[in-house]
């Protein structure tokens, strides 16, 4: 099979065979893309965080008009930290949970980021996949939904979905990662510790930047690389799953294994993204199983596209695809998957 590459316009798969477990689908990857390799995890994340330093230390010795590209360096190199800390979650980075668990809240601490919370909600999120009203990642409102909010929180809404896409994740962030209580029995303890490490650790941090920087410092070496890397987020999440053609689903009609293999999207990004992200863009076959180590996706996505090319929506990141998201993928629609902000007002 070959895999339908796409542009801006995305063509419609074919519909998955509703018998298809996902397991049968995990059953045709090659059995080495599940093996960690300590060698491989370890050597990237030491490049990471030497690559990191590297950025910060241009931050502290560049003229003003080289700022903007090292805070673009810089954040995409905090987003790599992300990945592999995200590896840690899935238990894919170590065989040891301690040592998941230690480099994981290493990882997230520059980015004020509760690991455990982030584990979890994370964890859910790839159980309920493009689940409508049950997944935890940019889930569309239905109409009936956004007709009951305050015209306030309607406009947040609107540049959420819209053109301020790239402020979702920390609105995502700041929502759902720091109420433990939320939580129940051992994990509500997990993420009383994770958020109570951040809030220490970050504000032991911060108040030492400013205190040594003053305000400017504080942008420079925190607030503007941290908003490059909510930016990536922002970007990466939205285009994994959110296409017109891409639906989200009842739990009566969700299907786990359409929700996985057809539901997610690889998108290409220029080579320097992604590797600073070790090819999180690579998404597909994260989501057929989340054991497989970051540095294994790419051979797992060659066996996909060999063995399951017809159903993979493939893309490559323009201004042109974001526009699409951004215009098209508001509210969720039984029929047309979405519904426009127009579309709603004009007939309401």
């Amino acid at each position: 099979m070959t895999a339908t590459t796409i542009k801006v316009q995305i063509k419609q798969s074919p519909q998955l065979d509703k018998k298809i477990k996902l397991r049968d689908i995990i059953n045709t990857l090659p059995k080495e893309v599940f093996v960690k390799n300590s060698k491989k995890a370890w050597s990237k994340l030491i490049i990471n965080v030497l690559l990191v330093c590297l950025g910060y230390w241009g931050l502290a010795v560049s003229p003003w008009f080289v700022l903007p590209l090292l805070w673009i360096f810089v954040g995409t190199g905090l987003t790599g930290f992300f990945v592999i800390g995200h590896d840690c979650g899935h238990r894919s980075f170590s065989n040891r949970n301690w040592v998941n668990d230690l480099v994981g809240h290493l990882l997230f601490l520059p980015l004020i980021y509760p690991y455990h919370a982030w584990r979890i909600l994370h964890n859910h999120h790839h159980k309920h996949t493009n689940k409508l009203k049950v997944d935890n990642a940019w889930d569309p409102f239905t109409s009936e939904d956004y007709a009951q909010f305050s015209p306030l929180v309607q406009w947040f809404y609107r540049r959420l979905r819209g053109w301020f896409w790239w402020v979702g994740s920390i609105a995502h962030w700041a929502s759902l990662h720091f109420n433990w209580w939320q939580f129940e029995g051992k994990q509500r303890q997990q993420v009383r510790f994770s958020v109570l490490v951040v809030l220490l650790g970050g504000g032991i941090f911060l108040s030492t930047l400013l205190m040594a920087t003053g305000i400017w410092g504080l942008v420079k070496f925190w607030l503007l690389p941290w908003l490059v890397y909510h930016f990536w987020m922002s970007t990466f999440t939205i285009v994994h799953h959110t296409m017109p053609e891409i639906p989200f689903q009842s739990e009566l009609e969700w299907h786990e294994a359409s929700a996985q293999l057809c539901g997610t999207v690889h998108c290409k990004y220029p080579w320097w993204v992604e590797f600073l992200c070790h090819d999180i863009n690579v998404h597909i076959p994260h989501h057929l199983s989340s054991g497989i180590p970051w540095y294994n996706l790419r051979q797992a996505h060659q066996s996909l596209k060999e063995n399951w090319g017809d159903y993979l929506y493939e893309s490559e990141f323009s201004w042109s695809l974001i526009k699409k998201v951004a215009e098209q993928c508001h509210l969720y629609d039984k029929q047309n998957n979405y519904r426009t902000f127009k579309t709603y007002h004009h007939s309401n």
